[in-house]
């Protein structure tokens, strides 16, 4: 269950591997619940290891997920917070929502998404269920204009969290899933706080989340920060959750926090450049495509491109060099 977030700490045994991707693959809504997710995943490196002359690896498909990792656009607690840290401790920035600037950042990555054809392939949007990750999904992934005239619900509604924003509409886009583990990390600072269940589905209608099961922030603590290794634990919690899910290409919008303790602890094995671009810190609304893979032996759909071959089923001819070497009978035998 998601309020009883592990707190384990991991080890390369058992935490999954990421690979930069610079294409993208092919839906469905989440029917599988968090509790019990656990795909016991390797870290070995898959990648051409230039200073060893490694070789790369192969994998199935249906092993493998495209995910698309997001940080939010600019907040209202990062234009100080990043000149003064003890800014963050201030409940003037409870649940922090964008900032303007943040929103002219939302609208360039959207442009982004769109014409790089992104908006297209992606099955589904998980975001952070706080305010200025959920005003970036909607933002970026969402619909157009929303008006009174629709028969559907909107994403957000005008002016949600005092963004000044027209509605946005839920039309012909990805469907957008609020989930607790990828949330900040927790605790001490009220920007990383979020609101009720009940006040959030107010502002996001068309935002499902029913695998939130709290309407309460019973995960947030007033005098209680999680370790780094505690907010890595629960990056790969997350990462493992993923691969029960049915969607292969999946937008991920949450926080520097998470993502830069979450990946840090993925970095070995990687060839240093290939590490910096993974580990590094998220600018504000920057995008980074990766492949998660699943080198565990736990089930999974097999890719629905495979073709199992031999139909109709028939002996096989010998090839012609065998052939001609009148080696034929030896092959088969």
């Amino acid at each position: 269950m998601i309020s009883s977030i592990s707190t384990t700490c991991i080890n390369s045994a058992s935490i999954p591997f990421l690979s930069f991707v610079s294409a993208v693959s092919s839906s469905s809504s989440p029917s599988s619940r968090i509790q019990g997710a656990s795909c016991a995943l390797s870290a070995s490196s898959l990648l051409y290891d230039m200073d060893n002359g490694g070789s790369p690896s192969l994998f199935p498909l249906h092993r493998c997920k495209t995910i698309h990792l997001v940080r939010h656009a600019q907040g209202i607690h990062n234009v100080e917070g990043d000149k003064n840290y003890k800014v963050y401790m201030s409940p003037e920035y409870f649940d922090a929502h964008l900032t303007q600037l943040g929103w002219s950042q939302v609208e360039n990555l959207r442009k982004h998404v769109h014409s790089s054809g992104l908006i297209k392939k992606i099955d589904m949007v998980i975001t952070s269920p706080l305010l200025r990750t959920m005003q970036t999904a909607v933002g970026v992934f969402g619909g157009e204009s929303y008006t009174d005239s629709m028969d559907i619900l909107p994403l957000m509604v005008a002016d949600a969290g005092n963004s000044g924003r027209a509605a946005i509409s839920s039309l012909n886009c990805p469907p957008i899933v609020a989930v607790e583990l990828c949330r900040e990390h927790l605790g001490v600072h009220p920007c990383d706080q979020r609101r009720t269940v009940s006040e959030y589905k107010r502002l996001f209608p068309a935002v499902d989340f029913s695998l939130m099961e709290s309407d309460e922030d019973n995960l947030w603590k007033a005098d209680i920060r999680e370790t780094k290794e505690e907010v890595a634990a629960r990056g790969a919690q997350f990462l493992n959750w993923l691969f029960t899910l049915k969607e292969q290409e999946i937008a991920v919008v949450t926080h520097s926090g998470f993502l830069f303790h979450t990946l840090a602890a993925l970095g070995n094995g990687y060839h240093p450049l290939v590490k910096k671009e993974v580990c590094s810190h998220f600018a504000n609304c920057e995008l980074r495509s990766m492949v998660v893979v699943n080198k565990s032996m736990i089930s999974s759909e097999p890719s629905p491109t495979n073709y199992p071959g031999k139909i109709p089923a028939g002996p096989d001819l010998p090839s012609s060099d065998v052939s001609d070497k009148g080696g034929a009978k030896d092959s088969h035998s």
